[in-house]
């Protein structure tokens, strides 16, 4: 497969640890699975907008070790990067605090050198989004972009080959729509009907449609033609709609977990890395279920290199 281009916005991360002190680190939901993707060998790309200040710079230093490329990337002079700070409960459920409403990556769509990006996302093999993206953008900027997905799918050039993977996790933050839900499924649902593939949270589906359950949440959601659902549900494992079936996969072991921050991200990352490499949907998703397990036992979104490289050595 050529490119997966992730869409999004990554942040400088503070993260409070076991001694109260907080850490400084970067992520965003979109920039963690590209980390991951690209941990797994895949060919991976980071599209969005930074500023001129240090704190980019690193986020750029950052991705391009990490081995994602990071040439989608316009910069805004006098901007800064987005801010979130996680606390977490006994139980590791994280609350996250944001600051980031004067963020560069809002203006992707919009910000010169917009339609380098647009084309990269007509031309890649696969392009990654999330709820968390699509809220980012004001309508002119979510038009274009939504039009770049449509494209990639296949509505432009037949010769370009076949069409993009189009992949859609929905991740719902009410805040990031200032509780307007209508907009919020509006949009959703333009995406919707643009992606082949959708890698959703149930808890986030109730939440913003009302689903009574994972089959509930399918069944809608391949009523706007996508062919292949994964429903993650926490510790009850994921239900999987691809290949015109439907299945129950489960999570190997339970795990006492020290931060959920990412766990979604990663299982979407160990699931995609898995499907490109040619594995079934169940086994996909057993990948998935195993990345998330390790990096909920570690603090922030994006683990070591050497704790997922250790734990994958066993």
């Amino acid at each position: 497969m050529a490119k997966v281009v992730c869409v999004g916005e990554v942040m400088v991360e503070l993260a409070r640890g076991s001694d109260g002190r907080f850490g400084l680190a970067f992520g965003g939901d979109t920039f963690n699975t590209a980390v991951y993707l690209a941990r797994a060998g895949v060919d991976v790309a980071y599209a969005t907008a930074l500023g001129d200040d240090a704190f980019s710079g690193d986020i750029l230093a950052l991705g391009a070790a990490e081995g994602v490329d990071m040439n989608l990337i316009p910069r805004v002079s006098g901007k800064v990067p987005g801010l979130y700070l996680i606390t977490t409960d006994d139980a590791g459920e994280r609350s996250f605090h944001y600051w980031r409403d004067t963020s560069p990556a809002r203006a992707l769509f919009e910000a010169d050198g917009w339609q380098e990006v647009a084309a990269a996302l007509v031309g890649a093999g696969a392009v990654y989004y999330s709820g968390i993206t699509l809220s980012l953008y004001s309508n002119q900027g979510l038009g274009r972009f939504l039009a770049a997905l449509e494209m990639a799918g296949g509505a432009g050039d037949s010769r370009s080959g076949p069409p993009a993977w189009r992949i859609f996790d929905g991740n719902f933050r009410p805040r990031g729509w200032g509780g307007d839900l209508s907009r919020a499924r509006t949009v959703f649902a333009e995406a919707l009907k643009r992606s082949s593939m959708a890698l959703p949270t149930f808890e986030d589906e109730a939440a913003l449609w009302g689903d009574a359950s994972p089959a509930a949440t399918i069944e809608r959601i391949t009523t706007y033609g996508v062919s292949e659902v994964v429903v993650k549900n926490g510790a009850g494992g994921a239900l999987v709609h691809a290949e015109g079936r439907t299945v129950e996969v489960p999570v190997e072991r339970t795990v006492s977990p020290l931060d959920t921050t990412g766990a979604g991200d990663s299982f979407n990352a160990g699931y995609l890395a898995a499907r490109i490499a040619g594995a079934t949907p169940e086994a996909a998703a057993q990948a998935g279920h195993r990345l998330a397990a390790e990096v909920i036992m570690h603090r922030g979104a994006i683990i070591p290199r050497a704790a997922q490289e250790g734990a994958t050595a066993h």
